[in-house]
């Protein structure tokens, strides 16, 4: 997905959530088989159900057609993060402080690409900065190295 699609994906998305009291977590577009999924995770401080899911693809698909930002055919899913919940925004290692995370790095860091551990929290030095436990030695990973990063729950 090109920069300025991706933009304009979360800027839809974003207008949606904030017009209806919701959190965008994630928006994911890619190619299943011969489908194209255009995927929005949607979070909510008493938690997401099925008829919230549906109240914002609603109005999200609205945007979608008036927009008209994809030109091929695609389908729209609106899920809530799940257990293993991406973590996306600085605001999101700040909340989730203290729990397990796993996170995969675009290149390696002290040797490791993929780290498992305790977060720590989030620094907002330089680009910003995200602190992990990892079995007692520390890391503080800059924001920019990191691929993706999601609270882990599976042991």
């Amino acid at each position: 997905m090109s920069q300025s699609m991706k933009s304009i994906l979360w800027d839809l998305a974003n207008k949606t959530g904030q017009e209806l009291g919701y959190e965008v977590v994630e928006i994911t577009f890619l190619r299943e088989g011969p489908k194209r999924i255009l995927r929005v995770f949607i979070d909510h401080p008493e938690g997401i159900g099925i008829q919230d899911c549906e109240r914002f693809s609603k109005r999200l698909s609205n945007l979608l057609d008036e927009a008209d930002p994809i030109t091929s055919s695609y389908l729209l899913e609106i899920s809530s993060p799940g257990i293993d919940r991406p973590l996306t925004k600085p605001e999101h290692f700040r909340r989730f402080t203290g729990e397990t995370i796993q996170l995969r790095l675009y290149s390696s860091f002290q040797g490791r690409k993929n780290i498992k551990g305790r977060l720590e929290g989030w620094s907002d030095e330089e680009e910003g900065k995200v602190l992990v436990d990892v079995d007692g030695e520390k890391f503080i990973i800059p924001w920019t190295l990191i691929s993706k990063a999601r609270l882990y729950y599976r042991d």
